[in-house]
């Protein structure tokens, strides 16, 4: 079971999305039938066709209680038939490995259903209910299979190698090994019960946060008009994209200076999640924080070494990127607050479902006629929900059951970003799809490290498509800005952040100080070294790593936007340059694998090596490119 949010509302707070410029004008794209924006008040308003079916799941509430029921039941069943009894025998742990699949992929299908039901009518009171009962199911659940985990890991290590040897134990081998393999940093009942215990207090820096982000007020600054606005969290990002460079120059300075005078509650609380990691890492035996996060998830820590090495050398480009950003404002000093603001003209013509359907199959051609058959399935058959009511859930997202097709959130408003997110999750749809037709249950659920390989390849292969297909040189340049900002905000940005991570948890492990001076010094060299000379030295921006929620919520998550953007960029490219061999080599290695190896394996079979600096460097290498044919536009007259 798995719920994909797309890139930008994930990391909506951390990385702009791709900024659209203004003082060049693109032209309108002509569609072939100019419909007005729909705009329906309620759910019942929206025509059958937009709205996705749930009855694929269930064809009635009956059939649904009864699958939470039974699921209650199959979960007493398999803790009173299995719980110590696992270890004695292969056919005992295979038993309790199909027993334990076929629990879940009820317990999982009912709880996706109730959850989707309500997404779309949140208003509704029996939906709440519904999703209130599910919650009730699957905390049921939990509590008993809670054990089954420890027990398998508690098997002596001969024995289970003696399991795994036993043909009967083939379909789950790669699961077994994977609970075991991190058994050295397990640790005894009695110290993970006591663990358990004192583990919500690892989410109190998380929550001290998230209330004192929102109890932060800022104060007013005046808009372009002259009127005087009131400047939020929520609109900060408007108003540094607005054409007006005061206006940005005032909610930037506001922003910052603001957050400034709560700098030492930043810091504590970004310090007791620093050091929580280190703790937790020092008690499992791990070398580090960082390798504590991402060996768990079966991912070597050099990949993330490796990255932000990679990135660093591609430095250079970055900082040509910043000169003819700074070239194309017209400015004489670029600031931190110019690069969100758009430097050429978005194209705004509402561009109708059926057009952006169609644009994202064209798109996708050269993923072959079979990707492009699911993805029509997904159109026709009504996986999709495509408008947005006042009680609709926001953003947009891919989530389904095994056993069931996925199902794809959206909130569609006709915009060219739209047509690109129909893209994305339709990416991670077709993943979950073929994953889930190829393996078992344990093997399909692929591990967030490739989940967004497959959605942002999609998108890469979208973008190819509208350049290849623009018609002129205001759309080509809009085009070539879109991608330069993805790069930007994906790949640079979150491995800066990523960056800034490592290094202040290393500082903790080595002794030294943490506060609100020791970050503003770190991140601020950080932030000089990525944007170079051309970047004019802001006193505010050393006080950014107070607006990144995902340092506080998360630990050394962002570092996978980076790497999946990067290996979908490569993919992309190899796609491109040669075609069905690249194709089939995506398909059959990647989009069928679901989780049946190491994220790392897995990548590698689908034709690029994250352990090497190779696919950092081939994405290097189509911002090159891109940023080659943006300097020859300029150049055009």
């Amino acid at each position: 079971m798995k719920k994909q949010l797309i890139t930008t509302v994930a990391a909506a707070a951390i990385a702009v999305s791709a900024v659209v410029p203004y003082n060049v004008l693109s032209t309108p794209v002509a569609h072939a039938e100019e419909q007005a924006k729909p705009n329906y008040k309620n759910r019942d308003e929206i025509p059958v066709e937009y709205k996705w079916n749930l009855e694929d799941m269930y064809k009635s509430k009956a059939a649904w209680e009864a699958d939470v029921k039974k699921a209650e039941d199959l979960s007493a069943k398999f803790k009173k038939n299995h719980q110590g009894k696992i270890g004695k025998s292969a056919l005992n742990l295979t038993n309790a490995l199909k027993d334990y699949a076929a629990l879940s992929v009820i317990s999982d299908k009912a709880y996706v259903y109730a959850n989707l039901s309500f997404d779309v009518n949140q208003s509704n009171s029996s939906l709440q209910a519904l999703t209130d009962r599910a919650e009730k199911m699957s905390a049921k659940v939990s509590a008993n299979t809670s054990w089954f985990k420890p027990e398998v890991v508690s098997i002596p290590k001969k024995e289970i190698e003696r399991f795994l040897r036993n043909k009967m134990t083939a379909p789950y081998k790669y699961f077994i090994k994977d609970m075991i393999r991190t058994k050295d940093h397990t640790l005894t009942k009695q110290e993970e019960e006591l663990l358990a215990k004192v583990s919500p207090l690892n989410d109190t820096g998380s929550g001290v946060y998230a209330m004192l982000a929102k109890d932060v007020k800022f104060p007013m600054i005046k808009d372009s008009s002259g009127k005087d606005v009131q400047l939020t969290r929520s609109n900060f990002i408007s108003y540094m994209e607005s054409k007006d460079r005061n206006v940005r120059k005032q909610a930037y300075e506001a922003y910052y200076q603001t957050l400034g005078k709560f700098q030492d509650s930043f810091s504590q609380t970004l310090t007791a999640q620093v050091k929580s990691h280190n703790i937790g890492a020092e008690v499992r035996n791990y070398k580090s924080a960082l390798e504590a996060a991402v060996v768990p998830n079966n991912v070597p820590s050099k990949v993330y070494d490796q990255l932000i090495s990679s990135v660093n050398k591609g430095l250079p480009l970055m900082h040509r990127y910043m000169e003819l950003k700074k070239k194309m404002l017209g400015v004489d000093e670029l600031h931190m607050y110019d690069i969100y603001t758009p430097i050429v003209e978005a194209d705004e013509t509402y561009i109708p479902y059926a057009d952006a359907e169609k644009m994202v199959l064209e798109g996708l051609k050269p993923m072959g006629e079979d990707y492009v058959n699911t993805l029509k399935k997904a159109f026709d058959q009504r996986w999709i929900d495509v408008y947005s009511t006042d009680d609709k859930a926001t953003g947009a997202y891919q989530w389904g059951s095994y056993g069931s097709h996925p199902y794809l959130l959206l909130n569609y408003q006709g915009t060219k970003d739209d047509v690109s997110t129909i893209a994305h999750e339709l990416g991670h749809a077709v993943h979950s799809y073929m994953s889930s037709e190829k393996q078992n249950y344990f093997n399909s659920n692929y591990a967030t490290f490739t989940a967004e390989v497959a959605s942002t390849l999609n998108e890469a292969l979208l973008w190819n498509s509208e350049y290849k297909n623009a018609k002129t040189k205001e759309e080509k340049m809009f085009l070539l800005n879109q991608r330069l900002e993805n790069f930007r905000t994906t790949l640079f940005r979150q491995t800066q952040f990523a960056e800034f991570e490592e290094a202040i948890h290393e500082l903790d492990q080595k002794g030294e100080a943490l506060n609100a001076e020791t970050y503003k010094k770190v991140y601020g060299d950080i932030n000089k070294k990525y944007y170079g000379k051309a970047m004019a030295a802001d006193e505010e921006i050393p006080m950014e790593w107070a607006r990144i929620p995902h340092f506080y919520n998360y630990n050394f998550y962002v570092y996978q936007y980076a790497t999946s953007f990067a290996a979908s960029t490569a993919l992309s490219k190899q796609i491109t340059d040669e075609g069905a061999p690249a194709v089939k080599r995506v398909k059959d290695n990647f989009l069928t694998a679901g989780g049946s190896s190491d994220p790392i394996s897995i990548l590698k079979g689908a034709g690029v090596d994250m352990s090497t600096s190779k696919p950092i460097d081939q994405a290097m290498q189509v911002f090159e490119e891109t940023l080659n044919e943006m300097e020859k536009l300029m150049n055009e007259k």
